[in-house]
């Protein structure tokens, strides 16, 4: 059975070494044994469970949502509606926050357009930040 570091770990996983602290702290990933030198001792199944976590994080999946992931990817429990579920739920959120950039990006568009180099002392992007309406436009 192949055991890593938690260096090597961390390396074959794509992630830092305190991002793996951090999930075993919160309870993500499972506690490895330790040498006798008292070093933790990584086995392949820590490899791909922490894979699978850095893959859901990256999709943006919480902490919460990756735990629910993580108890569905096991054969006992496998159940594709509950992960879609899980992922629909997250896609609605990722669509709103889109949304929300892009609404974003138009005020700031309009707002920088407006700024120009002008020998006028009042600016717009200043003015939407103090909270004051500019042309109509505000947050």
């Amino acid at each position: 059975m192949s055991r890593f570091t938690i260096g090597a770990l961390a390396a074959e996983a794509g992630v830092k070494l305190e991002t793996i602290r951090f999930y075993e702290r919160v309870g993500v990933m499972p506690k490895p044994d330790r040498t006798d030198g008292g070093h933790r001792s990584y086995t392949e199944e820590h490899r791909k469970r922490l894979t699978f976590v850095r893959r859901a994080r990256e999709l943006g999946f919480s902490l919460d949502d990756v735990r629910a992931l993580l108890h569905l990817s096991q054969p006992a429990s496998l159940s594709c509606a509950e992960a879609e579920n899980i992922a629909t739920t997250h896609l609605a959120k990722v669509r709103a926050k889109l949304a929300d950039l892009a609404r974003l990006e138009g005020v700031l568009a309009n707002t920088v357009e407006r700024c120009g180099a002008h020998a006028d002392p009042s600016c717009p992007l200043i003015e939407m930040l103090v909270g004051n309406e500019v042309d109509g436009h505000s947050m």
